[in-house]
């Protein structure tokens, strides 16, 4: 079972740090690549934090005893 916590953690983390990403990125406060198809654009916006809260949820299964 802790090889799995340790796998819930790791996804939950990355899923959080990449819904932040697109949140900025839908929001246009970060712009890069300044190519991306995702600036501006508020469903990112959503997808993003819907990710991000998805991985505060697997991590906090990784953390539950």
């Amino acid at each position: 079972m802790g090889a799995l916590k340790g796998v819930l953690a790791i996804v939950g983390i990355a899923a959080i740090l990449v819904g932040g990403l697109w949140i900025l990125q839908g929001l246009d406060i970060v712009r890069w690549p300044a190519s991306s198809f995702m600036l501006g654009e508020t469903v990112w916006t959503r997808n993003g934090v819907i990710l991000a809260v998805v991985g505060a949820v697997l991590l906090w299964f990784a953390r539950k005893k």
